[in-house]
């Protein structure tokens, strides 16, 4: 039947009459939903008294209208919530608001129909709203546009009642699951008073939904889950979900470790992964993996997709019913954190779905100590979910058996649709927001009545009992069991004193290693035979005939194969031709960011469009039988949840060269919690292992604060223990060696590349074919220019200011001057730097040269190590320092960056310059 009966509301009899007329002439004649109500109802014999419609036909539209204001606004009025009144909405779902009264009660209506119910009497047409709309679970879902979806759901839910029918085995299952959640919880209070474990208490029933969604998924053909969660209730899922033994627990709250792992430095039990295969309760094989997080959260949402999108590329061939990402939100950083929004804007584009996401909110109803009235303008924490058209159950946490049901549901809803759904378990939490803290500070009223309320497994215990479900002591009987048990581990764990062991990655990692001090002192062999690479290029440079692609980028192509001619390169072929090669030798190659495909300074055009079709050619993937496929997109508006994404993608992918780019480096910024929390210590905090690049065009050419920086000194700020590779390369061919470095090593480290913008094409800044067919990257670029016993001065600089210095260098015919480059500025070359100082005995001055201000860029990283590593003793020349990156003055840029090349070739050296003052 119809969706909607708005069109109802105001319909006048007469209009609905001259309607029904027109439908008998010809159905097609009047709009959809008058021919839905029509076909629903024999107006002929039923509605029609001489030519017009009486006042009881007009009550079964009151019907049609009640009917229809349930099903969008009976949420508003369940028994959801556990601890708290509903509030009062206005109107209500009271007959009198829709023309109807108490004496229509034991009328039958036709209207009955829509709901499954055939001719029915009014009261008995309530009682099905209410069971299905009004009790333990609210549904919102007509705001949904797609129609078979909107249908699929009422009926869904209308011919369950919201009943689950359980067996006695499933509710003794139930029983079980929330047994060991409660007791698990019980058993840590009573053993570590006070200690922070930010339980589940409260919420148990999340347990038992977990487990029966993932079993109810694998019987979808789900073979994989990947979860993605903060701490709220993180202890209870790894030990009851996912099978990590409480053992492992237990020695985590000891604080066992072993001191003699200096790499690894460990996190709070709270914030670790774990992964583990298991079998469903029918014999199906689960695969289950929870990923570490910090506790800036939401922050693992994007990490978790991407992880999962890896997966559905690499292992499972793009079927997404194999995989599903369950999401664990909490209710106030759900609302509160703008990464939800932008990932859940990447639920349905084409470079980040996932075939859905189940999302699961622990509905609190306060955050930390902030009532959720002043968390939140929306009428719900899960209304984001609107955005994309996700439906949403609001399901009361106390209701164990309503909970099971929904995410029955949820998962049935994904695998079918492989659309976002939303379960807001709303319950409540019996401590503060950790264990140490007092609640009845902010909520006193509230946490009177939670000390008063039963827990789930009590309420559920005492719902079997009187159905004569379970026997009056099995409750009693589990607990102490489970209690028995929990108690000789903890014994076993005190006296044998051993810490938890953490792997090294997963399956995938398996012919990876860690990297050690050696394999930092050179770079390996990256070139390609020239043989191999110079067909790749012309292939490369192949467009089809029979496209339409714009002039402009027709010459741009012509142009690259006259860089081949010439044996001159730029950025583009030397970034292109990784790229290519890479693909060639069977690596994949993922790339995504704002403007990527054809690179926000029009330098890359990775994909090519026909002007007059717009149907896209991606030139890198017709280069040869057998080759990898290179996936580049043009991201969403976002950095925060797009670099999260790309870095979960690089978790489960280490043999794909997987890249993120910002639009300028300076919109890193809004991707900082990624690179703090996860890329920057992942390794040293969880053993987890990324190979992701980061590209941030960084240079100062006069564009103003907003686009100058990539903030270099924040990334060395966060560099120790060899964790990741920071480069600022200057050729195509450095370019060209550093990525296909990334992939060539037998161990991963994330790599972030602060790229040019000038240098884009600039003449000065190409390489020979010759220098990519030969040798590798360059960690420290020597000055050849040069002869070592005539330079009494070094210049040390990194990027884009090379070029100026040795323009200035070359124009004033400075022989005694070298000008040295640092290519790689993380992990310092520190033979290659020793080198120099060996190399340049004659030089009286050293200078770090840099664009930046003083008190930015890589200065104050490399003056606190040229001297903790006793290599030499720098002076620095670079502008003064500022608290803006740089001017937004064009004419002052150009004063600035004029002053710098001056004073690096001053005539008289630093030293010459004190003893003068000295004199005078």
């Amino acid at each position: 039947m119809s969706t909607s009966y708005s069109y109802l509301s105001n319909a006048h009899p007469e209009f609905i009459d001259s309607q029904y007329e027109l439908y008998l002439e010809d159905p097609g004649s009047v709009d959809y939903g008058w021919q839905k109500f029509f076909e629903g109802f024999d107006f002929a014999s039923s509605t029609r008294q001489e030519g017009s419609i009486t006042i009881g036909n007009l009550k079964e539209i009151h019907v049609l209208n009640l009917i229809d204001g349930y099903r969008t606004r009976g949420h508003l009025f369940t028994k959801s919530n556990p601890v708290r009144d509903r509030r009062q909405y206005s109107p209500t779902l009271d007959l009198e608001n829709y023309g109807l009264s108490d004496e229509d009660l034991d009328s039958v209506f036709q209207a009955g129909v829509e709901i499954g119910l055939g001719p029915a009497k009014l009261r008995d047409i309530v009682a099905k709203l209410e069971k299905t709309y009004c009790q333990s679970i609210g549904a919102e879902f007509r705001y949904i546009r797609e129609l078979k979806i909107h249908d699929w759901l009422r009926d869904r839910m209308e011919a369950d009642l919201n009943t689950g029918n359980y067996s006695i085995e499933e509710k003794q299952h139930i029983l079980h699951k929330l047994n060991q959640a409660v007791v698990f919880e019980k058993f840590l209070g009573t053993k570590y008073v006070g200690q922070k474990r930010f339980s589940i208490e409260g919420a148990e029933s999340l347990i038992p939904a977990l487990s029966e969604l993932i079993e109810y998924g694998s019987e979808d053909g789900v073979e994989e889950y990947i979860i993605g969660m903060a701490h709220r209730g993180r202890l209870n899922v790894l030990v009851n979900i996912l099978n990590k033994s409480y053992s492992d627990v237990f020695s985590e709250f000891e604080e066992l470790y072993n001191p003699e792992d200096d790499s690894f430095y460990g996190d709070v039990k709270y914030h670790h992964g774990y992964s583990v295969d298991i079998d469903s309760e029918k014999g199906k094989k689960i695969h289950l993996s929870l990923c570490p997080n910090p506790s800036h959260l939401e922050s693992v949402g994007p990490v978790a997709i991407g992880k999962s999108r890896a997966k559905i590329d690499g292992k499972y061939g793009r079927d997404h019913n194999r995989l599903a990402t369950l999401l664990i939100h909490g209710d106030a950083s759900i609302a509160g954190q703008g990464v939800v929004y932008e990932t859940l804007q990447m639920s349905e584009l084409e470079a980040y779905e996932t075939g859905g996401t189940v999302h699961i909110v622990i509905n609190n109803q306060v955050g930390f100590t902030t009532n959720y009235i002043d968390g939140r303008s929306s009428t719900y924490c899960t209304d984001v979910a609107k955005v994309t058209g996700s439906p949403v159950f609001h399901v009361n946490g106390d209701d164990v058996e309503a909970v099971v049901y929904v995410s029955r549901l949820a998962m049935e809803f994904r695998q079918k649709f492989n659309r976002d759904v939303f379960i807001d378990l709303l319950c409540y939490r019996r401590h503060g927001h950790n264990e140490g803290d007092e609640p009845r500070f902010t909520q006193p009223k509230l946490y009177e009545t939670i000390a008063k309320h039963a827990n789930p497994l009590d309420i559920y215990f005492k719902k079997l009992t009187l159905s004569g479900s379970v026997e009056a002591n099995l409750a009693k009987k589990m607990e102490k069991e489970f209690k028995k048990t929990l108690q000789g581990l903890l014994n076993e764990v005190k006296q044998a004193g051993k810490a938890v062991e953490y792997k090294f990655g997963d399956s995938n990692w398996k012919d990876l290693k860690l990297d050690g001090a050696v394999d930092w002192d050179r770079s390996p062999e990256t070139a390609v035979p020239d043989n191999v690479l110079r067909p790749l290029a012309d292939k490369m440079l192949e467009l089809p005939e029979d496209w339409n692609f714009f002039d402009k980028m027709i010459k741009i192509f012509e142009q690259r194969k006259v860089m081949l001619e010439t044996d001159r390169l730029d950025w583009s072929m030397g970034e292109l031709l990784a790229y290519a090669s890479l693909l060639a030798e069977g690596n994949p190659v993922r790339m995504s960011g704002q403007d990527v495909e054809r690179g926000t300074f029009g330098h890359r055009h990775a994909i090519l469009k026909d002007a007059e079709t717009e149907e896209e050619y991606t030139p890198l993937n017709h280069l040869t039988e057998g080759q990898e496929k290179i996936e580049i997109y043009n991201s969403h508006l976002s950095e925060f949840a797009v670099l999260g994404f790309e870095y979960g993608y690089s978790w489960s992918s280490p043999h794909t060269l997987t890249l993120w780019e910002a639009q300028f480096g300076d919109f890193v910024n809004g991707a900082m919690t990624v690179i703090d929390q996860y890329i920057s210590s992942a390794e040293q905090k969880w053993r987890r292992f990324s190979g992701l690049v980061l590209l941030l065009p960084h240079g100062y050419e006069g564009q103003g604060p907003e686009h100058s920086s990539a903030r270099i000194e924040r990334f060395l700020e966060l560099s120790a223990g060899d964790n990741w590779q920071l480069a600022n390369p200057t050729t195509p061919a450095q370019m060209f060696h550093l990525l296909r470095r990334q992939l060539h090593r037998n161990f991963r480290k994330p790599l972030v590349v602060f790229t040019p913008k000038s240098l884009l094409r600039l003449p000065e800044a190409t390489s020979s074919f010759a220098e990519l067919t030969e040798g590798r990257f360059r960690e420290i670029i020597d000055d050849p220019l040069v002869e070592a016993n005539d330079v009494r001065r070094v210049l040390i600089c990194s990027g884009k200011v090379y070029y100026d210095l040795v323009k200035a260098q070359q124009g004033g015919n400075h022989k005694d001057v070298a000008v040295v480059r640092l290519e790689q500025i993380y992990p310092l070359a520190k033979k290659q730097l020793a080198a120099l100082k060996t190399k340049y005995t004659q030089a009286r001055d050293w200078f770090w040269v840099q664009e930046e201000p003083e008190n930015m860029g890589p200065w104050p990283f490399i003056l606190r190590h040229s001297r903790k590593l006793g290599l030499m003793e720098l002076n620095l020349i670079s502008r003064p320092e500022s608290s803006s990156p740089a001017t937004g003055y064009k004419i002052r840029h150009r004063e600035e960056q004029a002053g710098i090349v001056e004073r690096s070739f001053a005539a008289v050296n630093s030293r010459e310059r004190e003893l003068l003052n000295k004199v005078q």
